[in-house]
């Protein structure tokens, strides 16, 4: 492994620096979202129990309970129960939103490793070209083969080395944005919910008042 190493040279040293970044990234965001997620059709049918029995506090225990950006618009719904409907609407688009980055965090870089680990390989296979045609020109090849491979393995090497790191990587990178979409379809929808069923429950206080 030490030998490959050396072979590839710095910039192989570069990759593999990035295919642990890309790594790190990916066991981080896997974690993540296996913290957040909860059943969001379960949970809203809980919290509307709770509201019909205007038991408010259960509801946002229950949101305490169940981690999640789901359950965040929610606990910002029930603090915002007696606001009018304008307000209510723009307060939990505003929280949906505050969401956003901590959904997306570290995809920005993993989607940068993606896309210049096969430039990098490219660069390593340029640069050890190079050094074979150099060694060729001098016209040492014959005296010195070895030489000469080693600016061949660097260019296969770096090459290999690139594509091996960028083809998961993009992978993991899809599958994370489209995971991080369909949570914000999800949120949109819980916006619309969570107005529907702070009116329905504003509407059912104003007839116990009246």
């Amino acid at each position: 492994m030490l030998d490959i190493l050396q072979k590839g040279g710095i910039i192989l040293w570069i990759i593999m620096v990035l295919s642990v970044l890309a790594m790190a990234i990916v066991i981080e965001r896997y974690f993540y979202f296996k913290r957040i997620k909860v059943d969001a059709e379960k949970l809203y049918i809980r919290i509307k129990g709770a509201f019909a029995k205007n038991h408010f506090d259960e509801a946002l225990s229950i949101c305490d309970s169940n981690v999640s950006p789901l359950t965040g618009l929610m606990k910002v719904g029930i603090a915002h129960r007696d606001q009018p409907e304008f307000v209510q609407k723009e307060v939990l688009k505003d929280a949906a939103r505050q969401e956003i980055p901590q959904l997306e965090r570290f995809l920005t870089p993993l989607g940068t490793i993606a896309h210049i680990s096969p430039l990098l390989g490219l660069l390593g296979t340029v640069t050890g070209n190079i050094k074979s045609f150099g060694i060729l020109g001098g016209g040492t090849s014959f005296a010195d083969p070895s030489v000469l491979a080693k600016g061949i393995s660097e260019a296969l090497i770096t090459t290999a080395a690139g594509l091996i790191v960028s083809i998961p990587a993009v992978i993991f990178y899809n599958y994370l944005i489209q995971k991080v979409e369909n949570i914000l379809i999800k949120m949109e929808n819980q916006v619309n919910e969570m107005i529907l069923l702070l009116k329905g429950q504003k509407k059912e206080r104003t007839g116990d008042e009246v």
